[in-house]
């Protein structure tokens, strides 16, 4: 049995342990990449943690962090109602208004995840708050950023454009753009009547931003599993600076509000934190910073503002979740260094009929972009193709172009890919361990259906 065939089996066997047994599969996989890396590549531990996805863990590190600041202040809450009404009440638009925001933002040259990791927080706070299937407004997000993630001026469409034209195919910018957006808003679509979306059209909140009977549960989106088993001491000095505890006249303790020394404090502090916000926004979009760096740079400007009242929130990130989006992107990494992608891709490319080897390229595309860069799928499997675009029984390179392009970046609704990762990350008021598997499952019917969908559509057809 060939390395290729020991490193695809044991993933297998990953996703199967983590599923029979209640294991972070991330602790898994990094036992697997050591492994698979010594004992099958013959790799060394430097080779094996130079796979490790430093950005990725700093972006959801700095993220989670940074929206933990602003959730426990308050800020979040505001916003939230801000938008309420700005809408005017209508629940219903605000999964589309974030679908539309996110769009907008890749579609002007943003990269996804940025797009993710500024709307996702918001959106998942608002579903908490007004009883919003989390995983549809966790959905709309990814979906909306990948919807406009093709445009000629944004990172996807670039990257994708330069490489086609680097293959010396043909190139149609607007067809590989509309196919993306076209594909998501359908997605996006379908998703919304079926999570609910129905009920949101006959909900309305009042100009408070209330709603008559908002989910159970929904408002203690703010607080995170607690306990010196998770966080230690910090956590429990945090909380002790918090909510103090205070007797009362019959002598029985009761919780005390957090120290926010008035009315006028606290929204001074909101309004900083909102500019922090922007701020991360503007460096990330415009100026192309890290957004991992900003976002704990920002966070800990905020948390200068006032240290114990925030204490908290480093215990508020979300670490399960991010030891396994790492610890999964490590064993890829271990993939990718010992040849394993690339022997699948040039094993389906090699295949006699064209429009065969055209559907089983979107399928490799699809599985291992749910793992791994989205761009990086594009570049290498792209120029695989080009045998079979060429010829009298050629496949139609416009449609195979726009086809590989949104099974490739659709997936990222997998919670082993940034974008879900995120989602997960900021899920709200909800049970993690579930919240996972149903982006699981997600992503799976998006893996298996999506790139049988647009071959479909823009291959076949």
């Amino acid at each position: 049995m060939s390395s290729h065939w020991i490193s695809i089996y044991v993933l297998a066997g990953m996703f199967v342990l983590a599923t029979v047994l209640p294991i972070n599969m991330g602790v898994i996989a990094f036992v697997g990449a050591f492994l698979v890396g010594t004992l099958v590549a013959g790799m060394n531990a430097k080779a094996i943690i130079g796979g490790f996805p430093a950005d990725l863990f700093l972006t959801l590190a700095g993220i989670t962090y940074l929206f933990a600041l602003a959730q426990n202040n308050g800020t979040i809450d505001w916003l939230v109602r801000l938008a309420v009404r700005a809408v005017r009440g209508r629940i219903a638009a605000i999964p589309w208004i974030m679908f539309c925001i996110a769009a907008l933002l890749t579609a002007v040259g943003a990269v996804s995840p940025a797009a993710v990791a500024i709307i996702a927080p918001i959106a998942l706070g608002f579903a908490a708050k007004y009883g919003i299937n989390p995983l549809l407004m966790g959905l709309m997000v990814v979906h909306g950023a990948q919807g406009g993630g093709f445009s000629p001026i944004s990172i996807y469409g670039g990257i994708t454009n330069k490489i086609v034209a680097r293959a010396g195919l043909p190139l149609s910018e607007t067809a590989t753009m509309l196919a993306s957006l076209g594909v998501n808003l359908s997605v996006a679509l379908l998703l919304f009547f079926l999570m609910g979306g129905t009920k949101l059209l006959r909900q309305k909140a009042d100009a408070n931003g209330a709603v008559p009977a908002p989910r159970r549960g929904a408002h203690a989106a703010a607080f995170a599993q607690g306990g010196p088993q998770v966080f230690g001491d910090a956590e429990a000095e945090s909380f002790a600076q918090e909510r103090r505890i205070a007797a009362s006249a019959d002598g029985s303790l009761v919780a005390v509000a957090p120290a926010i020394p008035s009315d006028a404090g606290a929204r001074l502090y909101q309004m900083a934190t909102v500019l922090g916000l922007l701020a991360l926004a503007v460096l990330t979009l415009f100026f192309k910073q890290d957004i991992g760096f900003v976002s704990i740079t920002i966070g800990l400007l905020l948390t200068l503002m006032a240290p114990d009242l925030q204490k908290r929130a480093l215990g508020q990130v979300s670490w399960p979740e991010i030891m396994l989006i790492v610890g999964v992107s490590t064993y890829v990494g271990v993939l990718e260094k010992m040849g394993t992608i690339d022997f699948v891709g040039h094993s389906v490319a090699g295949l006699t009929s064209p429009l065969m080897a055209a559907l089983l390229l979107c399928f490799v595309g699809a599985v291992v972009s749910a793992f791994a860069s989205s761009t990086a799928v594009l570049g290498s499997l792209i120029p695989l193709a080009v045998p079979f675009l060429q010829g009298d029984n050629a496949v139609g390179a416009i449609g195979f172009i726009a086809a590989m392009a949104v099974s490739s970046t659709i997936v990222d609704v997998s919670p082993f890919s940034t974008n879900g990762a995120l989602v997960l990350a900021n899920a709200k008021g909800v049970d993690r361990n579930v919240f996972f598997r149903q982006l699981m499952v997600y992503g799976a019917i998006v893996t298996l259906v999506a790139p049988v969908v647009v071959w479909l559509l823009f291959v076949l057809l």
